[in-house]
């Protein structure tokens, strides 16, 4: 696939059909993902593949708290309990993206991505707001799997509502001490089509010339 065609249709999936995923695709996808770039090409990135169904159930269990913690924040619960609030199509995301919650045990592959912390150049923690840059070593990487899977035809939904279970989640997967989660990415073949193109605001609203707010042109 072209690389821009994959950029411009590789939706978050949310209903997955139960087929398993060959081990030579997934690794296929890590090979080429590797690729990305990292602060002084450390590539601190590691991935804990799992398929084992008691360990997908295990995940879930502990997701599903900080999802409904998330719901209950951002007024998603409220809303899922009133759907008429919304317009048809967003309660249908809304609606699917708890349907997804409920059923993330069932999605075929479980993608823990983490970060080994030696590896982080965070060089923002002196500035008064919270630290981003560090992620910059390890989602470029995050990013050219969901590329590379949307390349071999397989759905993705990423998500960081694990994290908060990291204790847990690093108990349950044997992770080093030294080791972070940085990213959830649930994998399979989608059970709905690919949508031509997804819908995204213009470049005129969000990149701008010389200062910030002026027209590009």
């Amino acid at each position: 696939m072209e690389v821009y065609e994959a950029m411009r249709s590789a939706p978050t999936t949310r209903a997955f059909a139960p087929d398993p995923v060959p081990a030579q695709l997934l690794r296929r996808v890590l090979d080429n993902a590797r690729f990305a770039p990292s602060g002084g090409n450390r590539q601190g990135w590691r991935v804990v593949v799992v398929q084992d169904p008691d360990t997908r159930r295990a995940l879930r269990d502990l997701y599903q708290p900080h999802w409904r913690a998330y719901m209950q924040r951002t007024g998603g619960a409220a809303l899922l309990a009133d759907p008429k609030a919304l317009d048809p199509a967003s309660a249908r995301r809304l609606q699917a993206a708890d349907a997804f919650a409920e059923r993330l045990h069932d999605v075929p592959v479980h993608l823990v991505v983490c970060v080994a912390l030696s590896e982080l150049a965070i060089v923002d923690t002196g500035l008064d707001r919270p630290s981003i840059v560090g992620g910059a070593s390890i989602y470029p990487f995050v990013q050219n799997i969901l590329l590379g899977l949307r390349a071999e035809g397989l759905g993705a939904a990423l998500t960081t509502l694990l994290t908060p279970a990291e204790p847990e989640v690093k108990r349950l997967l044997s992770i080093p001490d030294d080791v972070a989660l940085a990213a959830y990415v649930l994998v399979g073949r989608r059970s709905t089509p690919w949508p031509e193109r997804l819908a995204r605001r213009p470049v005129e609203s969000f990149a701008f010339a010389e200062r910030y707010g002026q027209a590009l042109t």
